[in-house]
């Protein structure tokens, strides 16, 4: 069967990450135990879950001319996406991201862009054909904002469904929002991108409502296990999630956006889609590691 095409423009990071009882309070010093080096960044998640899960990845990214980012290359060629148009540069480092993730799954999150502030608007220009046969494209926001802007702009020229994972939160210019197909925000990023931080709980309705009147067509807010709240012009609910032993939560919202877009973009309706992502996104918590928990398509299909 042919793959379906995906876009994915966002970071690459190397996650460094140690495993602590807890998450230190401010000015504490936690003794913790098993580091790791993991392959990580949003954008290089996302690409990675949805490759494992069957999709034709061309991922674009800003990385440094060192052995991260080298590393970092033959991972995702491993993986079988294309990088092709991948920006290297010299005088830089490549993203880097320590973590701290506690005994009950949780996790504590510090980055260092580094190249990734590198990846400009005209580097969105000068890959324009990376864009010609993509079904659907997504991006997140650890990557320049007007970059992130540029890419919906293709996106909307080209008549490209584009998803938009705003994160980590930010408020976005309205003119990006009105070129977003679908937006997938967690509950504290739809409040700071609808300036509602203080709202909650049954208040994901007003949040959700706000996103679509501000120009997203399709608003899913993700709320963990216990699900998505979905609002568009056909649909208006909570579809429940799935109950996992979390051991680490670092990259479940990626795992859900690289899942989903595959998904979207081998046909499945919008809550099929959604369901599939939640699958995927329940086994990754089980599991240590952003890029190593990302499942395969054929454990997705399975989990119950």
């Amino acid at each position: 069967m042919k793959k379906p095409k995906i876009v994915i423009v966002g970071s690459s990071n190397t996650d460094m990450v140690i495993k602590v009882p807890r998450i230190p309070i401010p000015g504490e010093t936690i003794i913790g135990k098993n580091f790791m080096m993991i392959p990580g960044g949003k954008g290089a998640n996302q690409a990675v879950a949805a490759a494992r899960a069957g999709a034709d990845v061309t991922f674009i990214t800003c990385v440094a001319d060192d052995a991260f980012g080298r590393q970092a290359i033959e991972n995702y060629r491993k993986e079988g996406i294309n990088t092709s148009y991948i920006k290297v540069v010299k005088g830089e480092h490549s993203g880097i991201a320590l973590i701290a993730v506690a005994n009950d799954g949780e996790n504590s999150i510090a980055v260092a862009p580094g190249a990734n502030n590198l990846l400009l608007p005209e580097d969105i220009e000068q890959f324009e054909d990376a864009f010609s046969e993509a079904q659907l494209i997504l991006a997140q926001l650890e990557i320049p904002i007007q970059t992130v802007l540029s890419v919906a702009e293709i996106a909307s020229a080209k008549n490209i469904p584009f998803v938009l994972n705003p994160a980590p939160a930010m408020p976005v210019p309205v003119d990006l929002l009105k070129k977003v197909t679908l937006i997938t925000p967690n509950e504290s990023e739809a409040g700071i991108l609808t300036a509602q931080e203080n709202l909650t709980g049954n208040n994901i309705q007003k949040m959700a409502g706000s996103l679509r009147e501000m120009g997203a067509k399709t608003v899913l807010v993700t709320l963990g296990e216990k699900g998505v709240y979905l609002k568009n012009e056909k649909h208006q609910g909570m579809l429940v999630g799935y109950p996992a032993k979390a051991v680490d939560t670092t990259a479940a919202g990626d795992i859900f956006n690289g899942t989903l877009v595959l998904a979207l973009a081998d046909g499945k309706e919008i809550k099929e889609a959604i369901d599939f992502a939640q699958r995927a996104a329940a086994i990754s918590v089980t599991r240590i590691g952003a890029q190593p928990s990302a499942p395969t398509r054929q454990e997705i299909d399975c989990f119950i």
